[in-house]
This record gives C-alpha cells, structure tokens and sequence, in this order.
C-alpha cells in the first residue's frame, strides 16, 4: 500500500504581511474616519477606572482617540503607532487641547519599553489588526505592572466592520495562514492570548453607531480615506469596484436603522478589560 505524503503547509511570511498592512493604513488619513469614534476610548477609560497620574501606553493609537481620553483624566500617557502621519495627527490634537504626551512611533509586536513600565495598556480597534496575534497579546502583557490593567476594544466578527473585513477578504484573499482580526473580538480567543498573565478578563458588548449622510457618503469616505477600503478599490477593475460597492450597500441596507435616508449603522464590538497577574 502506498504511503500517504503530507506537503507541509508554507511558512508564513509575516514580516510582509504587516510590511503590506502598514502600507495600507498609511493610504489615505484614518483620521478622517477614526475622529468619529472618539466615543469609544472614552469609555473604554472609565472601563478601566483610570487615576489621575497612571502611566498609561495606548498601543497603535492611531489618531489618538483613547491617548486624548486618558490624557483628559490627567494621566501620564504614552501614545505609539507604526504610521508617523497618524502620530502627527495625535500629537496635533493633544497640542490643540494643551496636553503633554510622549509619542513614539513602535511596533505593537514590539514595543520598546521595559518590562512592567505601565500601569495601564489599551488599544482601540488598532492591536487586533496585527499580523502576528500572540506575540502582541505578549507584548501587551509584558509591559504592563503586576495588578495593572489591558484594555481592549475590538471589532467582533459578526459586526458590520467584521463583515466590511469578510467582504473585502472576497475580493482580496487574505494571506494564508494569518488569523482573523474579528478573533480578538472573541472571548475564546481573548482566554488564549491572555489566560496565562490574567488574574481576570472581563468582556462587555457594546455597539458603536456609524452616522454618516448616507449608505453612499459612508462609501464614499471610506474609499477615500480608510486603507483598507482605499486598497481595495485600488486593486480592482471597474467591474469588481462595482460589484464591491453593491456588496458594501447590502451590508449597510441591512442593518441601517435610520429610516430616513441617512445612515446610522450599528458595530458590535467588544470592550474588555484584563487584570494583570
């Protein structure tokens, strides 16, 4: 009887997914789009109770959503993203607001930062999209105290911005191997990356609305200025950006509880905040 030959599966280069996926949120200017959810890191910071004087890491920050709202609270913050443009646009709103915080730009897979160096570490819709999951969730966890705190806002899969990433993953087949963003919006898989430095993890399901002038506008301003979208259409013919854009109208006219021609479409996402052993 013939033996069974098994092809082990290639090696996955991440080095070149997160190269691509830094070129991506580069295109365009996220913070265009991610102003609007400034509502999130807000609350995200009362969930973790935050004292005046903590130090606090806000990990691919972006355009400074929850580094602002920790800022406000009369923290001592620490604001890092591996795209410098949007760490300008942070630092331009904290400097219109009269805060000091320290920028650095750092890969969230590795930060430059000792051990134990923070009493508080979050990230809002930015640490899921890394290419390598684990080692995140340990750089996380590395940096900060004993007794301290992780938050986490994440996009679950089922949520409109989970379906958005499924239906650009149509079009545009994700690398192989690499795991879904939409996992760090999952409980199962917060226990994997986080159960073995955790005294405790809470999750708490919250909704964010997108408010936009119309299911088009949203399109519209997504292709414009949100890299991942901006990619797509980038990559496709007429014809697939057509039928992309119908498949995005779908998803919207589903779900858009507006009733009057604009647009105000709920996201699930999950909100978690993790004790530190």
């Amino acid at each position: 009887m013939p033996a069974f030959v098994t092809t082990p599966s290639p090696a996955i280069d991440l080095a070149t997914v997160k190269t691509r996926q830094q070129a991506a949120w580069s295109t365009g200017n996220y913070a265009v789009v991610g102003t609007t959810l400034q509502i999130v890191g807000e609350n995200l910071c009362e969930a973790l109770d935050l004292r005046s004087g903590a130090r606090v890491l806000d990990v691919a920050a972006g355009n400074g959503n929850a580094t602002l709202a920790a800022a406000r609270r009369w923290c001592d913050v620490t604001s890092t993203d591996y795209v410098s443009s949007l760490l300008e646009s942070d630092r331009a709103r904290a400097q219109a607001e009269g805060h000091t915080i320290q920028f650095q730009e750092a890969d969230a897979e590795n930060l430059p930062f000792p051990d134990a160096a923070f009493d508080a570490v979050m990230s809002t819709f930015g640490v899921m999209f890394t290419p390598n999951q684990d080692k995140a969730a340990s750089e996380l966890a590395r940096v900060c105290k004993a007794g301290g705190r992780i938050g986490l806002a994440n996009w679950t899969p089922e949520s409109f911005i989970g379906q958005v990433f499924k239906t650009i993953g149509k079009y545009i087949p994700p690398a192989p191997g690499v795991k879904s963003p939409g996992l760090w919006g999952t409980k199962g898989r917060l226990e994997e990356l986080f159960g073995k430095t955790a005294r405790q993890i809470r999750t708490t399901t919250r909704e964010f609305a997108f408010r936009y002038r119309s299911p088009a506008h949203w399109i519209e301003v997504f292709r414009t200025y949100y890299g991942p979208v901006t990619k797509t259409f980038d990559a496709l013919d007429a014809e697939k950006q057509a039928a992309f854009t119908r498949d995005l109208l779908a998803l919207m006219e589903r779900d858009n509880r507006s009733g009057d021609g604009t647009l105000v479409l709920p996201s699930e996402y999950l909100e978690v905040v993790i004790e530190r052993k």
